[in-house]
């Protein structure tokens, strides 16, 4: 079943039961795979580009709630937070940071680097196999740390 399938038989789901929450988050979502769909030669949607929209989105969320909360708008950040739980579900489990650290570690004896002027080749080799599996913040500091020491 297509991820725009899943958006509307769970948005369906979410009108009967009132969730205005949930109804909220997928409506975004699906706005989103919508503007996807009709850009100017974007041909066919892959799962791939897909799954780029909703990390995407989930850092605009993260971004967002930190900023709020930074500025004490508790208000504002409950509802991005709420959007933002509906967006995981449909993205792949994230790694922790052990996790991440190994797989940067792996990358790195791939490439055989060796000091901080590899850092661009792992950073954009990390970032291509673990899209949407971890965060580019937590990928870039630990190829820093590791390349650093």
């Amino acid at each position: 079943m297509s991820l725009s399938q899943q958006i509307n038989d769970q948005m369906k789901q979410a009108m009967k039961a009132k969730d205005q929450s949930t109804l909220r988050g997928l409506r975004a979502i699906k706005a989103s795979l919508l503007i996807l769909q009709t850009q100017e030669g974007g041909g066919e949607v892959t799962e791939k580009d897909e799954m780029e929209v909703l990390v995407k989105m989930a850092k605009q969320r993260k971004d967002s709630i930190q900023i709020f909360n930074e500025q004490g708008r508790s208000d504002l950040s409950k509802i991005e937070e709420e959007e933002l739980s509906v967006i995981e579900k449909f993205l792949p489990a994230q790694l922790d940071s052990n996790q991440v650290e190994h797989e940067v570690k792996l990358i790195i004896s791939q490439l055989g680097a060796t000091s901080m002027k590899d850092m661009g080749k792992v950073i954009g080799m990390a970032n291509g196999k673990l899209k949407g599996k971890a965060d580019g913040k937590l990928i870039a500091d630990l190829v820093k740390k590791i390349l650093a020491g």
